[in-house]
């Protein structure tokens, strides 16, 4: 879509649409909002003062005009006290969607509300979030005319500030939608071969430095964990690694690792078969990855970057590992397998045991790791834990800024005792209790002293039962983790 900074009088506008937000109990108009009303002969001030609008969140109200400008929507911010960019972002995508219904090509957004580049934002991601549409494999594609021009009307004096952010959040948007077109593909059409291929397309496209490892140079690095889930598959697992080097030569990089499971049955222990089909999902730590290596990449974010793809099939052939093997790690340590399905944990530790090769500055994880997570944060919150206090504190920042939401959880000794194994360094499960922590714990074993923050985004990475309604996310992956990522690294010195 084409989205523009515009600053015009109403008078000056020729639109099929014009939305404006507006907060709960608003009486008084002011600016933008006050020339319509004038416009309307007084309608919307009347409609406020008879309750027939009261901009309650996302209340909507279409007013048929006349003139250059056709309608005018009125939806409503919420409480003002409670206005944080994300009610914004998720009032845009609603917007987006209603303009799509009405079959019209183009609208404006008017903000009147004040001028913050991070509204801005919200406003386009919102917009461009919200149209998202999985349709490969509809027979018949939807019908509806494309929704192709949006036009944010705003104070003049950042109109030069605004542009730039629109420029921006497109490329952001774009890195979520690659994540969500990736985490939403059927995984016969997204084995690891294939995705490699795909990650090789972006990659080139984006002027990213990029290799994958084959099994054979696996086995040679001693990636027990890969290649031990991967034994129930006849699909190869690939290694895919994927570098921006925006930096100073020499600078230390941030290491992104994702859980890429690209089918997940369980293995051996095997999951029920309801929902099964949500597995493909289990890719979505990977997607996020290379989401965020692609905006990085477009916007040539001065820092060096590196991003971890392990990725295979978990399936229960009949070479598959079994409860009671021990495999052995990149860094030599071992584990104990209680739960073949407790897959994702294994892969991770080679990745993240191998990116110490790079001497980073800091790891971040993304995993579609443990059911327990559900459980503990429902599908609102992505968990966080980790071993480095300012790396968590900076992520906590950005999960408010883009409303990516984490809560952090402990990760104390206590819960290290629970995956203590007789025969092994470690086991892969520790018991029932606490099992997002125990996971976590595991993965620790492979980070070293690095700065290190893991995050399970098993509740939050595609819409589920509770998945809570906005107006951005539409059915299927929410790309999670790619805005907050992006804004943790523009903001990193700050």
């Amino acid at each position: 879509m084409k989205i523009k900074a515009i600053t015009r009088q109403f008078k000056q506008m020729r639109c099929p649409l014009i939305a404006i937000g507006l907060f709960e109990g608003t009486r008084n108009l002011e600016g933008f909002a006050k020339e319509v009303d004038v416009h309307l002969d007084g309608m919307v001030t009347s409609m406020l003062l008879n309750k027939e609008f009261n901009g309650g969140l996302n209340k909507t109200s279409l007013i048929h005009s006349k003139g250059t400008v056709v309608r005018i929507l009125l939806i409503g911010l919420g409480k003002r006290e409670k206005f944080v960019p994300d009610v914004l972002r998720s009032v845009s995508g609603k917007v987006a969607n209603l303009v799509k219904d009405l079959n019209l090509k183009s609208y404006a957004f008017i903000y009147d509300q004040g001028d913050s580049l991070d509204d801005i934002q919200a406003i386009v991601e919102g917009a461009e979030l919200g149209l998202y549409r999985f349709d490969y494999y509809k027979s018949e594609k939807n019908d509806k005319i494309n929704v192709n021009d949006m036009s944010i009307v705003i104070n003049r004096n950042y109109l030069a500030k605004a542009r730039r952010v629109i420029n921006v959040s497109q490329a952001i948007v774009r890195g979520v939608n690659i994540s969500r077109d990736i985490s939403n593909l059927p995984s016969s059409d997204c084995t690891p071969s294939i995705l490699a291929l795909k990650v090789a397309k972006i990659a080139r496209k984006y002027d990213l430095k990029y290799r994958v490892l084959e099994r054979n140079a696996m086995k040679k690095l001693g990636f027990g964990g890969v290649l031990g889930v991967a034994r129930g598959s006849h699909q190869a697992p690939k290694f895919i690694i994927l570098e921006h080097n925006g930096g100073k030569k020499g600078e230390k990089p941030i290491l992104l690792v994702g859980k890429t499971i690209t089918f997940d049955s369980g293995g051996i222990s095997i999951k029920p078969s309801e929902r099964m089909d949500e597995m493909k999902h289990d890719k979505s730590g990977g997607a996020t990855v290379i989401g965020i290596m692609q905006v990085v990449a477009e916007l040539g974010i001065n820092m060096n970057v590196i991003g971890l793809i392990p990725a295979t099939e978990n399936l229960p052939g009949g070479s598959a590992y079994m409860p009671g093997d021990v495999l052995t790690f990149y860094n030599g340590k071992t584990a104990e397998i209680l739960n073949t399905d407790a897959e994702g944990r294994l892969i991770l530790a080679d990745a993240l045991a191998y990116g110490q090769e790079y001497k980073p500055q800091a790891i971040i994880d993304f995993a579609t790791l443990t059911g327990a997570c559900i459980i503990a944060l429902g599908n609102v919150a992505s968990g966080l834990m980790g071993t480095g206090d300012t790396i968590k504190s900076k992520i906590v920042e950005s999960s408010k800024r883009t409303g990516e939401r984490v809560w952090e959880l402990p990760l104390w000794a206590e819960y290290h005792n629970q995956i203590k194994s007789e025969i092994a360094d470690i086991k892969n499960v520790g018991g029932r209790a606490g099992g997002t922590i125990t996971a976590a714990a595991f993965l620790s074993n492979f980070v070293g002293d690095y700065p290190w923050a893991h995050l399970d985004i098993a509740g939050t990475a595609w819409t589920q039962e509770s998945t809570p309604e906005k107006g951005y996310n539409q059915k299927g992956a929410t790309g999670v983790g790619v805005r907050l990522t992006i804004d943790l690294l523009m903001n990193w010195n700050s």
